[in-house]
């Protein structure tokens, strides 16, 4: 299962959904799912998120094995 840090960073520095998607290039929607952990992102979208925050892929997206 993935879990994400996006919406404390995202609203540790006052940003909306829809500025944070249009940073990267997807719909609203997506950002939202991804931080209900509903979405699993490209890597490619994982590194986009990543370098806006300046952290680590792995700083803010971790996976666990639920079985």
């Amino acid at each position: 299962m993935l879990h994400t840090r996006i919406r404390e960073l995202r609203l540790s520095r006052g940003m909306e959904q829809a500025q944070l998607a249009a940073l990267v290039g997807v719909r609203r929607e997506t950002i939202g799912r991804l931080e209900k952990g509903q979405y699993n992102p490209s890597l490619k979208l994982a590194m986009d998120i990543a370098h806006v925050f300046g952290l680590t892929v792995e700083d803010i997206f971790t996976f666990t094995d639920e079985t």
